[in-house]
């Protein structure tokens, strides 16, 4: 078990460690990198996972719904999280509702179960990043509009590939195989990026940071898995629903905060310190799951 966990995260914290010593050695402009991946080779991996001919989404229902439920009542512990510790909820909510999906969640899922997971964890990724812009922006500014949610490169693709999938077109495979492997650029360039996002990250706020930083992945563990058994979910369903409810504070968190003028530099903190201690939490999640 030992073995199985080992080789489960050290690719994941041996990119993100080449990701900061590339930062710390080279101190290069990863914008341009992170643009590409979130509007190029997100999208990619999201409609070319939704795209084939083996994805129905019907069969992943129960598993979105799950995600949905428990990512809420994250919010909710973030929220009374905050009004304990007399702070701004709209600091607290998002960093304990939404986890890194996208940087280590779907890297961890496919390492820890296999290419198989690759479906379902985009669909679970699909569920927060919706959730993230659209709620998310919400919550820090009432005056953003959902109704342009379309717009952005992950949910445009999402919605191709379910009106794709739904339809029942049949795309020539040649063309959907190209646009998985596009995709895949996505998964290791996340984790570099992540690495790259740790360097320079003011740590002030530590106190604040380790709070978040243990308070996420224990909520997000526990409320999957109660959401999980709620609703009846399958154990590989449950399993990976509370891979994804142990990831840290997603970094897009602060990418938000800076945006609306959150408490940015609390916020930066909190994630910075809260992605380190993954190295704690995501071994104990996968002892639970595996």
């Amino acid at each position: 078990m030992f073995e199985r966990i080992i080789s489960v995260v050290f690719p994941v914290f041996f990119l993100t460690g080449v990701g900061a010593w590339i930062a710390w050695r080279y101190r290069p402009d990863f914008s341009e990198a992170n643009r590409l991946t979130m509007d190029v080779f997100v999208p990619a991996l999201i409609f070319g996972a939704l795209a084939g001919q083996d994805f129905h989404i019907a069969q992943y229902w129960r598993l979105a719904l799950g995600m949905f439920v428990a990512t809420f009542a994250c919010g909710a512990t973030g929220w009374l999280l905050a009004r304990l510790l007399r702070q701004d909820g709209r600091t607290w909510a998002p960093l304990i509702m939404f986890g890194n999906s996208a940087n280590l969640a779907i890297p961890v899922a496919m390492l820890a179960f296999g290419d198989k997971m690759l479906q379902p964890a985009v669909v679970l990724f699909m569920v927060s990043v919706t959730l993230h812009f659209g709620f998310g922006s919400w919550l820090l500014n009432r005056e953003a509009r959902v109704s342009t949610l379309w717009r952005i490169p992950p949910v445009a693709a999402m919605i191709a590939g379910l009106v794709v999938s739904l339809l029942g077109i049949h795309l020539w495979e040649p063309a959907v195989d190209s646009i998985r492997l596009l995709g895949q650029v996505a998964i290791p360039l996340n984790i570099l990026a992540l690495g790259v996002r740790l360097i320079g990250m003011d740590l002030g706020n530590w106190r604040d940071g380790i709070v978040a930083g243990c308070v996420r992945p224990i909520a997000g563990m526990l409320l999957s898995w109660g959401v999980a058994e709620l609703i009846g979910l399958q154990d590989w369903e449950t399993a990976l629903l509370i891979v994804f409810g142990a990831m840290p504070p997603a970094v897009l968190n602060f990418i938000f905060a800076e945006r609306y003028k959150q408490e940015p530099q609390r916020v930066a903190s909190m994630v910075l310190i809260g992605n380190l201690m993954s190295l704690v939490f995501l071994p104990l999640a996968l002892w639970w799951v595996l």
